[in-house]
């Protein structure tokens, strides 16, 4: 099993690399001490979210991208073979997106441009404490644990 921490930290590497900059450089501008980054790209640290965020924003990677890059290597490198079940992911933002996923949705297939990647079912959400939140939960299949 691959710790969450070690994947963040390969895939920050990789994204570093890839721009062909170093640790001090990296450091410097996300304002982390150069050992501490060394040792969350090694997997020796835990980043907190406010500490990602800061790298992420000096690699100019959004947050939301790195952790779905992370997710789905880890999903990947899954050595005991669950299956996971494909899931369309849109690109959302247009109508014509959101007309071709409710498309999609009525005849059961693909919406077109969408990319296919695997993802476990959620089996478990965390939803804030509106009437109007639980009710959308439910109607996705989420559960909740508001009290």
């Amino acid at each position: 099993m691959t710790l969450l921490r070690t994947q963040l930290g390969n895939t920050l590497r990789g994204h570093r690399l890839r721009q062909r900059r170093t640790l001090r450089d990296v450091s410097g501008e996300a304002r982390v001490s150069l050992g501490y980054l060394s040792e969350v790209e090694r997997g020796q640290k835990e980043a907190s979210s406010e500490l990602l965020a800061s790298i992420c924003d000096a690699l100019d990677v959004e947050l939301a991208d790195l952790l779905a890059e992370v997710s789905l290597e880890m999903r990947l490198a899954d050595p005991a073979g669950r299956p996971v079940r494909p899931v369309a992911l849109a690109h959302p933002g247009t109508r014509e997106d959101d007309a071709a996923a409710a498309a999609a949705d009525e005849t059961g297939e693909q919406a077109a441009g969408a990319v296919e990647a695997p993802v476990a079912e959620p089996a478990l959400a965390l939803v804030g404490g509106g009437q109007a939140a639980r009710s959308a939960a439910r109607a996705r299949g989420a559960v909740s644990l508001a009290a």
